[in-house]
């Protein structure tokens, strides 16, 4: 294939996930900063909080709802048909909050709303991450598929900088004037990044696994009644092996935004700052993980293990209350911690499925994995501090249990880096 076409692919996958995180990146940190005021509102600030947190936990229960639509609809239609649905939905949720009433002028309406939109675009997340991957991975020459793999994950971190620049910007702004319109002003940008996204997508062909299984006459009936029954262990793995990528993410760029602000007397844009900072040297980590992990195998990496050993030692450098540290920290854990786990986690994923049903099989394990680690971290670290007094230790220890849960995980995959992509491997049918 032309360098050119190959160039056009791995930006159509890069720039899918680069969307979502955007607005998830986007939302999650608007949740800690405007919407426990303006949709959420309650005379405890800490409930506001704990209900703004729980809207952004909600939408990654409807995440693998979604999932298994369009995951069912790639395995059965194409990989390529599927991303244009799914960022055309994200991409109208988005766009919508943006222009959403308060609850000061139109009452429980508000939060509804916001709800409701929220839940449109978990549906459309849902199904965008696995298809984005797969447009990677299926077009890969098998000795370059780690780094392939790799680059749509990097859509993770340039969500998360657009949106940190997005909103370190409007968090100049007055204080009335961000809370007024300051913060819509991102999610109504997002429309722009979306009609990018379906632009490069138009001139891609379907991917080379997707048409050798059409050829072949294997195309499931029922995607997801096949990954239950034939798969099911490979969906567990996969689950397991995600909360160590997903629940530390969110502690250390969205949970820190409130802890570091209002427990710990950190100015909104230090703590932003240190995010975008380490966002910075992750995404340029990424690659260089993702074609390592080509030549040692995926599961040598390493970043499982030093972020339990980091749990600590890093809410110890946020107490030191010096901004400096505060950076450090932020960039020791998601900069160079986190980079390994995410760039070898999609590839990983796509070499325990066969490619009949590997868009179901990847985005059930990612979704659900997302689901109970990844929304709920930010809720779950919240309430463990309102419950021991502001006492770090059971977050610390809660990052430590996701990460020997994802050990035992990564322990029972068997590494497939040399294997060709479209051989059949599964394990639990036999």
């Amino acid at each position: 294939m032309e360098k050119k076409q190959m160039r056009r692919i791995l930006i159509a996958s890069l720039v899918g996930s680069s969307i979502e995180w955007f607005d998830y990146f986007l939302y999650g940190t608007v949740s800690a900063l405007v919407f426990n005021q303006l949709f959420f509102v309650n005379e405890d600030p800490t409930i506001g909080l704990l209900l703004s947190y729980a809207s952004f936990a909600l939408a990654f229960f409807i995440r693998p709802f979604g999932g298994v639509i369009f995951s069912h609809i790639g395995d059965r239609i194409g990989r390529k048909k599927t991303l244009v649905l799914t960022l055309s939905l994200m991409g109208v949720a988005t766009f919508g909050m943006g222009l959403l009433p308060t609850y000061q002028a139109v009452g429980i309406w508000a939060p509804i709303l916001l709800i409701t939109l929220r839940l449109v675009q978990g549906l459309g997340i849902g199904g965008e991450w696995g298809g984005a991957l797969l447009l990677a991975v299926e077009y890969a020459p098998a000795e370059k598929r780690g780094l392939f793999g790799a680059i749509p994950q990097m859509g993770v971190t340039i969500g998360m900088l657009l949106g940190t620049v997005a909103l370190s910007i409007m968090t100049m702004l007055p204080e009335n004037a961000f809370m007024t319109w300051g913060w819509r002003i991102p999610f109504i940008f997002s429309a722009l990044l979306v009609f990018f996204g379906l632009w490069i997508r138009k001139g891609i062909d379907e991917t080379p696994s997707f048409k050798k299984v059409k050829e072949s006459g294997e195309v499931p009936k029922l995607p997801i009644v096949e990954t239950l029954k034939n798969y099911w262990r490979e969906v567990l793995i996969a689950v397991g092996a995600k909360v160590v990528e997903t629940a530390p993410f969110y502690i250390f760029s969205t949970f820190v935004v409130s802890y570091a602000t209002s427990n710990l007397g950190f100015s909104r844009t230090a703590t932003l700052t240190a995010v975008m900072i380490a966002t910075i040297i992750t995404t340029i980590l990424i690659p260089f993980m993702g074609k390592l992990s080509d030549t040692i195998g995926r599961k040598k990496l390493g970043g499982t293990i030093g972020m339990a050993l980091f749990a600590f030692p890093y809410f110890w450098l946020l107490q030191q209350k010096s901004v400096l540290l505060l950076i450090v920290a932020t960039v020791i854990g998601l900069g160079v911690i986190w980079a390994p786990i995410t760039a070898v986690l999609g590839t990983m994923f796509s070499e325990i499925f066969d490619a009949k049903i590997r868009y179901t099989g990847i985005t059930l394990g990612y979704q659900i994995g997302a689901a109970l680690a990844g929304g709920t971290a930010p809720l779950v670290a919240t309430a463990l501090l309102n419950k021991f007094n502001n006492s770090y230790v059971p977050v610390a220890i809660y990052i430590i249990f996701a990460s020997v849960l994802s050990l035992a995980a990564i322990w029972a995959v068997k590494d497939r880096s040399n294997q060709k992509l479209d051989e059949t491997h599964n394990t639990s049918a036999m």
